[in-house]
């Protein structure tokens, strides 16, 4: 009898440890609307077990060609790594955005990519995220205020400086305006500071003046035209000189010079590349482009998003501030173009075909 009974004690024993040691697997992850169990990422086992790593890819949005190109370009380039990807797009919603990457969470991705729509209120995003022990990669936009584990992105001050340069070495004196991008993106404060580096000493000089500046809501080319038509109003259609926060803005602004028969008197600086703004400095309605190698941006990005969801270490010595903390980053150079370099960047790295790009021009 009294072997009978060790022997049950022996068992409660092992099954109370066993309900110990599968508790420990869990964490208890509270959203806005209730409790839910996440397992805990245990990728080292995925990689002993030869399963696939899995990437979450969160972006604001596939509105514009850009981000087409970069969700393409980073699928392409995770898969060659030999590693699957999940992407989903909020189209500038902040709370789709977050409901999409907690669902990307919840099916057991091993790393979050996030490119945010807002660069503060995606800081709920990384910290649910860390809650089921997934690492985040900001891509080419900071989150703000979030311990975010790397950046990876351009140096978006030096594109700016590179608008500025262009259109002060074209116009060193008269009236500019400034249209901005989203200002809920971090990148558009970064581009509109690294311009103001350049322009702000002529302005205490006297040889420039803003006369007008605003941010473009969501980025998007109608409010850049409504922008760009309230600055002609206010000045006369005196206005020298424009430098845009993005291609698409400066589609916006260079319709309503079209409008007041002024497309291609005022420079324009734009940045992405995009295919209408390359037609545009062909045809001669914009001055200049940035143009950002999102080829090498998004192989940068795969490498070192598969590299941490192995668990592996990355060394990288460049760190931004995003409010919180110093974040480890990468960031890679862009490249000012304009009619004289056009065939050698944008054309020679097959980033749009030069029959895409001329086909509105007679050469």
């Amino acid at each position: 009898m009294g072997q009978i009974l060790n022997k049950g004690r022996l068992f409660l024993l092992v099954l109370v440890l066993l309900l110990i040691a599968s508790a420990c697997e869990k964490e208890i992850v509270r959203t806005d609307k209730a409790e839910r169990t996440i397992p805990l990422k245990t990728t080292e086992n995925k990689v002993f077990a030869n399963e696939k790593i899995k990437i979450g890819f969160s972006m604001d949005t596939l509105l514009e060609e850009r981000w087409i190109k970069d969700r393409d370009l980073f699928k392409e380039a995770v898969e060659a790594l030999g590693a699957e990807v999940e992407i989903m797009a909020a189209n500038g919603d902040d709370a789709l955005q977050i409901s999409q990457a907690e669902t990307m969470i919840s099916q057991g991705i091993d790393l979050l990519i996030l490119v945010p729509h807002n660069a503060e209120s995606t800081a709920t995003i990384v910290h649910k995220a860390h809650l089921a022990g997934i690492k985040v990669i900001a891509y080419d936009r900071l989150v703000k205020n979030a311990d975010i584990d790397l950046y990876v992105s351009f140096d978006n001050e030096q594109v700016g400086e590179m608008q500025a340069r262009a259109i002060t070495k074209l116009v060193p004196k008269g009236n500019y305006v400034y249209i901005g991008g989203a200002s809920t993106d971090n990148n558009a404060h970064l581009f509109k500071k690294g311009a103001f580096n350049v322009l702000q000493p002529l302005i205490d000089k006297g040889d420039i003046t803003i006369v007008y500046d605003q941010w473009t809501k969501d980025w998007q080319p109608v409010n850049a035209l409504a922008n760009m038509k309230a600055a002609l109003k206010a000045n006369d259609n005196k206005i020298d000189a424009v430098i845009a926060a993005n291609d698409a803005t400066a589609g916006g602004v260079i319709q309503a010079l079209m409008e007041q028969g002024l497309a291609g008197k005022v420079p324009v600086a734009g940045q992405d590349a995009e295919l209408a703004a390359a037609q545009r400095i062909v045809e001669g309605t914009q001055s200049m482009t940035v143009y950002k190698p999102i080829k090498a941006l998004t192989e940068k990005a795969a490498q070192l998003a598969v590299a941490l969801a192995q668990g592996e270490n990355v060394d990288e010595n460049q760190k931004v501030n995003n409010g919180k903390i110093e974040v480890p980053s990468v960031l890679l150079s862009p490249i000012a173009v304009d009619q004289v370099n056009i065939d050698d960047t944008i054309i020679a790295d097959g980033f749009h075909s030069r029959q895409d790009v001329y086909q509105k021009v007679k050469e």
